[in-house]
């Protein structure tokens, strides 16, 4: 794999960047656990080779211009919390305020033009949209539970995975040797990668508006987070765990379909309960310490989705920011616009996955009581967030 990518990038060196140990399990999970169909061993193949041969070009790119790595990412804000519990939301919310800087899906995918075609047209958005359309034939059920395109903004999973240690193959491809591996490892290397990607971003936009990143998976590396970025700051959003697990379990249904002959819905369900529940304990953890340089903003989902502009202006209060004066205006009128938000209701049977909502309530009891969070009634569907809901007008209805 790695000669093959560094013929298809015409490059060689991939500098001090350690990825191998971490492709090495990979591959080696892969062949022995994911049951590979067709097209994932094909995708797989695809994704690695993408991944190396931007590695490659990273290497290449800050050795013509060493100041890349001198960039300063200050500040950075990062979105986490359970999944399926309004992350996305508030990360496209935030995107409206110009100040702010996000990382892009074709960024993360291609973040740099082909090398010997600068002279072209920059095709990068249009070949990701590409990609993207292909991948919901494969999985027609995806665009209904996210919506995505090439410009919409990405989680931070992408960026580790180029270095082989982010979550994201654990979500596409049932490993769990993968998964003891990167436990044990941490995800430190992981983020001083994580920096150094967006340096070359930054570098190649001239930006220095604030970072505002997202992924559910911080939750798992908080304190390699704060070892890179000691002055990050961070917002945790909540949301009921019965909904968020049994939304997430759906989607990384979806996700894993495509890749895998064989799916085992029963043993799905009570994994991802399993992994969620600890970064509910860790969250837990984490807000008793506050150890971090600024307190931690906590949002409910529900305050969220109802009363988005009022969350956005306590959000920058918070942190001691001054918003944009037409934020409030453009938030407004893009829900507006587009009330469902790109999502569509996509029933299911918690039974299916093995999911007892006791047992559930039971086990995160904690978690509920101590950030406020109150069980959803609607009818059971992977629809997050519900915009539908929405009204320009403001509601306050209070935060936790």
């Amino acid at each position: 794999m790695i000669e093959r990518a560094q013929q298809h990038a015409g490059l060689i060196e991939f500098g001090d960047v350690p990825f191998e140990a971490g492709l090495r399990v990979f591959l080696r999970a892969c062949t022995e656990e994911a049951d590979l169909s067709l097209f994932g061993k094909f995708a797989t193949r695809w994704d690695i080779r993408r991944l190396l041969s931007n590695l490659l070009r990273m290497h290449y790119e800050e050795q013509r211009a060493p100041e890349i790595l001198e960039e300063r990412i200050a500040r950075p804000i990062f979105i986490t919390g359970l999944p399926r519990s309004g992350t996305t939301f508030l990360h496209q919310l935030l995107t409206m305020d110009e100040s702010n800087q996000v990382p892009r899906v074709w960024q993360l995918i291609h973040p740099y033009r082909v090398l010997g075609r600068l002279a072209q047209k920059d095709n990068r958005k249009r070949r990701v949209d590409r990609h993207l359309r292909f991948f919901r034939i494969l999985a027609p059920e995806f665009r209904r539970v996210h919506p995505i395109d090439a410009d919409s903004p990405q989680e931070c999973s992408e960026i580790s995975a180029h270095i082989f240690a982010s979550l994201r193959f654990d979500t596409t491809y049932c490993i769990p040797s993968y998964r003891r591996w990167l436990d044990g490892t941490g995800h430190l290397n992981a983020f001083r990668f994580h920096k150094r990607f967006l340096q070359h971003l930054q570098h190649q936009t001239g930006s220095t508006g604030r970072w505002v990143l997202k992924c559910p998976d911080h939750v798992f590396a908080l304190a390699e987070i704060r070892a890179v970025y000691p002055d990050a700051r961070f917002v945790f959003v909540h949301r009921d765990p019965l909904r968020v697990l049994a939304s997430v379990t759906r989607l990384t249904e979806i996700l894993r379909r495509p890749f895998t002959r064989h799916l085992d819905r029963a043993k799905l369900g009570p994994q991802e309960c399993a992994r969620w529940s600890r970064a509910a304990d860790l969250m837990l953890h984490t807000a008793d310490q506050e150890p971090f340089a600024e307190p931690i903003y906590h949002i409910c989902y529900r305050d969220l989705v109802r009363d988005p502009v009022g969350a956005i202006e306590r959000l920058y209060d918070h942190f001691g920011l001054a918003p944009v004066p037409e934020l409030a205006t453009r938030i407004s009128s893009t829900i507006a616009a587009n009330p469902g938000g790109g999502y569509r209701a996509s029933r299911y049977r918690l039974e299916d996955y093995a999911i007892d909502p006791g047992a559930i309530r039971k086990r995160f009891i904690h978690y509920a009581e101590r950030f406020g969070v109150l069980p959803e009634t609607e009818p059971m569907m992977t629809r997050n967030p519900p915009l539908s809901i929405m009204r320009s007008d403001r509601v306050n209805v209070g935060t936790t």
